[in-house]
């Protein structure tokens, strides 16, 4: 759906756009790669400014409580604080859908700089947890990876425009 969408896009305004890399989104959520364990802040007391996670609103045994971000689900975009680079979002909220499959052991061997993840796979990459996410899933480092056909009211992506 979110490839459909981006044709759509392109054919509607002459622009590229496209799902951003794992390791683009990454650096972006880090506020430019800077070693921050969230996006844009480290201090897990502060995530509540940040992004929308299952806190004292969540209906689930695992909330976390003492930390009210104002949402029961999924929040409108821009709610929260920006990281450093402005960028909204990227700390809970929906999984964001990535271009990469997933390859487990692809890290390991790939190129250092921007890598483009595995040419192919049976699964896509999500990152940036969700309002159903304790804490540890908000993680900047994260990833999660599912069938690009999954649907689910937690899924989401942001595009990216060359």
């Amino acid at each position: 759906d979110a490839n459909k969408l981006i044709k759509w896009k392109k054919r509607n305004t002459g622009l590229n756009y496209r799902l951003p890399t794992e390791a683009e989104w990454e650096y972006a959520a880090r506020g430019g790669g800077k070693k921050v364990k969230f996006s844009g802040f480290s201090g897990e007391l502060e995530i509540y400014k940040y992004g929308n996670f299952c806190d004292d609103n969540c209906d689930f045994n695992w909330k976390t409580k003492n930390q009210n971000d104002g949402y029961k689900y999924t929040a409108p975009v821009g709610s929260f604080k920006p990281n450093g680079i402005g960028l909204y979002d990227m700390t809970g909220n929906v999984w964001e859908w990535v271009s990469d499959w997933f390859g487990e052991d692809y890290y390991r061997n790939s190129p250092k700089d921007n890598p483009k993840g595995p040419g192919s796979g049976l699964y896509r990459v999500l990152r940036g947890g969700s309002w159903y996410d304790d804490p540890r899933f908000l993680r900047a480092t994260n990833r999660l990876w599912s069938t690009p056909a999954h649907r689910y009211n937690f899924l989401g992506f942001r595009i990216a425009q060359d």
